[in-house]
């Protein structure tokens, strides 16, 4: 079935069935363009995960970041309208992006309408969520951590700006030692590379694009910002219960995968996806990730609601172990 692109109203699609006992986390790429150009596939995305919450057992909803293109009040409307749905029926956490972020979304400093109690702000359905654990900066939402409980394990999600300024990073680190029963996910704008390597300004510089180094934001008196490898170091590899990194933000084929053991062995899967530079802005590509009942083997899956299809590529559709450093490429062997 294709559905109908100018609405989502007649878009009732379906995807691969989960185990029983399973359970869902569902990632949301870039949706940049959506908010600029194509509302209606945002619309889909979010329509479609809030009629398949129990069907999928979906307990957590992430945003990877770039909300919008512009960081205008319109765009912002039609993110709002869309991730609006998912307000009462599923839980979610929303990072932002260099898009989000100054005038025009130019990224030269960190003032974005989010913060603004029309969207995200303190006191909106987004910030009274019972998932959420706090809020890094007093007044502003941008930066949270969430915590959730699914199958036998309880879940503690650090949802973090883009380029995470060194306070935020520490405020992390404390948030993760505070919460050691709890397995940890980050999500972030910039932290994996499309060769699947992580951004590292200090040995790579320009030649890897788009690095939060080298936005205008970094470039004032303030903090400094961290990218992948910074984060690697600073947070990500100095907690046993850190399992999974996610990210958006880099172009190329726009998605990559990785796996490193942290200081305690703990292996950390970390994965990019942004589909932003596809047709339509992606038309409607996300992923869903279903735990299984073993507590240990997570199916990663593409799937569009507008386009009612899975993309099967070995690098779009894959099954990691969270205790091991081995992919398995095609998950239906």
């Amino acid at each position: 079935m294709l559905c109908n692109l100018k609405t989502a109203d007649s878009c009732l699609a379906e995807a691969d069935a989960i185990e029983s006992g399973s359970w869902t986390l569902a990632v949301l790429p870039d949706t940049q363009e959506y908010a600029q150009l194509y509302p209606q596939h945002f619309d889909a995305q979010t329509k479609w995960l809030v009629e398949h919450a129990e069907s999928h057992n979906i307990k957590m909803v992430l945003h990877e970041g770039d909300v919008t293109n512009l960081n205008t009040i319109q765009q912002w409307d039609k993110a709002k309208h869309s991730l609006s749905m998912l307000d009462g029926k599923l839980p979610y956490a929303i990072v932002l992006g260099n898009h989000d972020y100054g005038p025009n979304g130019n990224t030269d400093n960190r003032e974005t309408l989010f913060n603004h109690s029309d969207y995200y702000g303190l006191g909106t359905p987004y910030a009274r969520q019972p998932t959420v654990g706090r809020f890094f900066e007093e007044g502003k939402t941008d930066n949270s951590y969430h915590t959730f409980r699914a199958g036998d394990s309880e879940w503690l999600v650090l949802a973090l700006e883009f380029g995470p300024r060194d306070s935020v990073v520490e405020w992390a680190n404390r948030v993760v030692a505070d919460h050691a029963d709890h397995l940890v996910m980050l999500v972030t704008h910039a932290y994996l590379y499309f060769d699947n390597t992580i951004y590292d300004w200090n040995k790579k510089g320009e030649a890897q694009h788009w690095n939060p180094h080298s936005y205008g934001f970094a470039n004032k008196p303030a903090e400094a910002v961290n990218d992948g490898q910074e984060l690697w170091d600073k947070l990500v590899k100095r907690h046993p219960n850190f399992r999974l990194v996610f990210n958006g933000h880099v172009l190329g084929d726009g998605t990559g995968y990785r796996a490193t053991r942290g200081d305690a062995g703990n292996v950390v899967h970390q994965m990019l996806a942004n589909y932003q530079d596809n047709n339509e802005g992606g038309q409607g590509d996300m992923r869903l990730l279903e735990f299984k009942v073993d507590g240990k083997t997570v199916v990663v899956r593409t799937y569009s609601p507008v386009l009612d299809r899975h993309n099967r590529a070995a690098d779009q559709e894959f099954t990691i172990n969270l205790d091991k450093l081995k992919v398995t490429a095609d998950p239906r062997k």
